[in-house]
């Protein structure tokens, strides 16, 4: 054998080698087990839960237009100005009252300026009839906080699926829809515990109590007693006041004194009655400004808010700084998933379920019986008729094929990638590939020896005009797979992942492998010696 020979042979065994490493690691516990934690299973082969969620952007351009009211009100009251929604239908547009009809022109250059500051840029600016202006969020402001809102809800929902101790769940935007997120959660079938966990906003808000108004019984006695309409920077909320109090309607200012991302803890705990609450605290940047908002308004009420329900009326009787607790009739499950849920961070928006669905562990065993046993059948099969068709040739086709399904597996066990139903498709599907590549080389050879070349030449000949042809198939294909993994959902992705690992492994295992299997047998029978083929 040739020193070039032997070389590319050292190489060949130290890939198997590899990849055989890549698809057991270091065996503890059995093959089978060693397997299992470098492959892991999808959804649809270990069984669990599967969630398409819809998140409503709109709250969170709400939500930041409310700030902004609320901050600009702050600015311009010495200024004579005042800001507020143009109406709950439009909540991307604040109107702004005192502008050119403010009391002198410096008054009105001063507004100017602050309607103008950078941290409205996010705003188109124009006037009013009224003299006053209209700030309306501009188009690309509103796409970034939506994007910005699905971003967060995706690592906020992964968050609190670490903690459920989930192992390989998959969180993803979803393709299929706008402002939708995909949730796999292996092994995990209790579908109630999850939606309690998952779906729950948990967004803490503390709320001013507008003085004088309320509390009414009902929510048509409040809508009477405000004349049938609610100030747009106010909000009707029900609730009690403490645990075992009766329901109740108060009137609030919409915008909340602190919420959500200002909350940087929270812990299960007991009141000085023995009963479940939660205590909180506030960022240091949230802290100084609660304390800034309780020193200012002592002896007035706020309401603390907890997934749009009142939980608690408090009166403020002194300065509060940055920490807090929640009292409302809380059972201990809920004290501990509501503190789960804030620890891990406020929802910037709520969320709806559009698909929900579980698969059982039995038919994901099934599942994986049927899959392995579809791939040993394919694979047979196709190993067999090499063996006929091909002769002596067919063993060389045969040995490149299990190579590409070693280093197939080898790369999934590398990357950690998950192995879904579609995923073992893939795999079949590749052995065929790679079957439609040795035939390619092997008809090619056929067609040289035919035309009267020596078994060297024709193996030369045919591996060097079969290349293009195959390299070709394999480009389209691969291009395929990534379209697919691009626009693809779960099980989808994990077929486009095997399918091309696979077709790259059959680059290599077809063209490269075969060659040398061919040379070596050519290097020992000698260059003209006949070829079983």
């Amino acid at each position: 054998m040739g020193k070039n020979l032997k070389g590319k042979t050292a190489f060949i065994i130290a890939v198997l080698v590899i990849f055989v490493y890549g698809i057991f690691g270091i065996p503890s516990g059995g093959l089978k087990q060693a397997l299992t934690n470098r492959i892991h299973l999808g959804l649809d082969l270990q069984g669990g839960t599967h969630l398409v969620l819809q998140v409503h952007v709109q709250e969170a351009v709400n939500s930041a237009t409310d700030r902004d009211v609320q901050a600009l009100n702050t600015a311009l009251q010495p200024l004579g100005g005042s800001a507020a929604k143009l109406d709950l239908a439009h909540p991307e547009v604040i109107t702004v009252t005192g502008g050119a009809g403010a009391a002198n022109g410096a008054q009105q250059s001063q507004i100017h300026d602050v309607l103008t500051g950078n941290e409205y840029a996010g705003y188109d600016l124009t006037g009013a009839p009224n003299g006053g202006y209209v700030m309306t969020m501009k188009e690309a402001a509103i796409r970034d906080l939506e994007a910005r809102t699905l971003q967060t809800s995706i690592e906020t929902i992964r968050e609190r699926v670490d903690s459920l101790g989930v192992s390989e769940p998959v969180i993803e935007q979803y393709g299929l829809g706008d402002n939708q997120i995909l949730v796999e959660l292996p092994g995990v079938t209790d579908l109630s515990r999850v939606e309690s966990i998952i779906q729950s906003t948990a967004k803490l808000e503390i709320h001013a109590v507008v003085p004088g108004q309320g509390p009414w019984p009902d929510q048509q006695q409040a809508l009477a007693a405000l004349g049938g309409t609610v100030p747009p920077d106010q909000v009707l909320m029900s609730g009690t006041n403490g645990a075992g109090g009766p329901e109740q309607w108060y009137l609030l200012k919409r915008a909340s004194i602190v919420e959500g991302t200002d909350f940087r803890g929270a812990q299960p705990s007991t009141d000085q009655n023995g009963q479940p609450d939660i205590t909180f605290t506030l960022t240091t940047e949230a802290g100084d400004r609660f304390y800034k908002y309780t020193s200012a308004n002592v002896n007035t009420g706020m309401a603390i808010v907890l997934e749009n329900k009142i939980r608690e009326v408090a009166n403020i009787e002194s300065a509060i700084r940055d920490s807090g607790e929640i009292r409302g009739g809380f059972t201990q499950q809920q004290a501990n998933d509501l503190s789960l849920t804030l620890r891990t961070g406020s929802l910037p928006a709520s969320i709806s379920y559009l698909d929900t669905n579980t698969v059982g562990p039995s038919l994901g065993k099934q599942s994986i019986h049927q899959g392995v046993v579809a791939a040993i059948a394919g694979m047979a099969a196709v190993m067999i008729f090499m063996l006929i068709y091909y002769k002596g040739s067919g063993i060389n086709a045969d040995l490149a094929l299990i190579l590409n399904l070693v280093i197939l597996l080898g790369f999934m066990g590398f990357s950690h990638a998950t192995l879904t139903l579609p995923g073992i498709a893939g795999v079949i599907l590749t052995i065929g590939m790679g079957v439609d590549s040795n035939v390619l080389i092997f008809e090619r050879i056929r067609e040289e020896l035919r035309a009267g070349k020596t078994s060297a030449a024709a193996v030369h000949d045919g591996f060097a005009h079969a290349w293009v042809t195959i390299l070709d198939t394999h480009i389209t294909t691969i291009v395929s797979a990534a379209i697919l993994f691009i626009f693809g959902t779960g099980p989808v992705k994990g077929f486009a992942v095997t399918l091309t690992f696979g077709l790259l492994a059959n680059l290599f295992t077809a063209v490269f492998v075969s060659r040398v299997i061919f040379d070596a047998l050519l290097e020992k029978k000698g260059r003209a010696a006949v070829l079983s083929i």
